[in-house]
């Protein structure tokens, strides 16, 4: 980063600091509905989908780098309200996806963050699993298969570190139904907001065409103020 767009990005966090401490922080505000989270104040003026998928390196660079001014600038002070959509391309993003979404909606936001920072480590293992491996993510029951991919890719012990227990963990990928609900909401807003690809982002419901960062988005949500 160069020294005015660090400058620059420090006068952002400032000024969304003082923003935050009047206003308060909508960030804590999460409501899950349709394996969407929605963050935010829900009568914000401006409404962003951001289409992710778990296992999209593209999407972890975007969760590092535009996730903080967006929380900052937008989402806490209410500007914005902020729904992340799952786009689930394998078995990898369907097992991060149900765990994320694990327990009470408040904390889905760091279990989100936790997974994409993570990501190089986890989808690094993912590549190089061993045919055994395969053979046990592909065999047994549908719960069976998803804890071993859960097991493999180091998934409990990043939900371990949030203070989650084993027991609350299999709980969280027991469900067939809901893994078909999940699958079947992201194809249905995929196909809604015609999105194929990931990250891509829905702004007032309008689809950015060729937008696919934080560089990209940014003056774009700037330009609705």
């Amino acid at each position: 980063m160069t020294l005015a767009r660090f400058a620059k990005a420090g006068a952002l966090a400032i000024a969304a600091a003082f923003t935050l401490g009047n206003s308060g922080n909508w960030n804590t505000t999460v409501v899950e509905a349709d394996g969407a989270h929605r963050i935010g104040n829900p009568d914000a003026k401006v409404e962003l989908i951001v289409f992710v998928s778990y296992t999209c390196p593209h999407c972890a660079h975007f969760t590092t780098e535009g996730e903080a001014p967006l929380q900052l600038a937008y989402v806490g002070p209410g500007r914005v309200e902020l729904q992340i959509q799952p786009m689930i391309r394998n078995s990898a993003d369907l097992v991060a996806t149900m765990l994320t979404s694990c327990g009470a909606p408040s904390k889905f936001l760091r279990n989100h963050t936790l997974f994409m920072n993570e990501q190089s480590k986890w989808l690094d293992r993912y590549a190089k699993a061993t045919e055994a491996q395969r053979a046990r993510w592909e065999n047994g029951s549908q719960a069976a298969r998803r804890r071993a991919i859960a097991s493999d890719l180091g998934f409990y012990r990043l939900m371990e570190s949030r203070g989650y227990g084993r027991a609350e963990i299999d709980r969280c990928l027991a469900s067939d139904a809901e893994a078909r609900a999940l699958i079947a909401s992201s194809q249905a807003a995929s196909e809604k907001h015609h999105v194929h690809g990931t990250p891509s982002f829905v702004l007032d419901g309008v689809t950015l065409a060729g937008t696919h960062d934080w560089s990209m988005l940014s003056p774009q949500l700037a330009a609705r103020f």
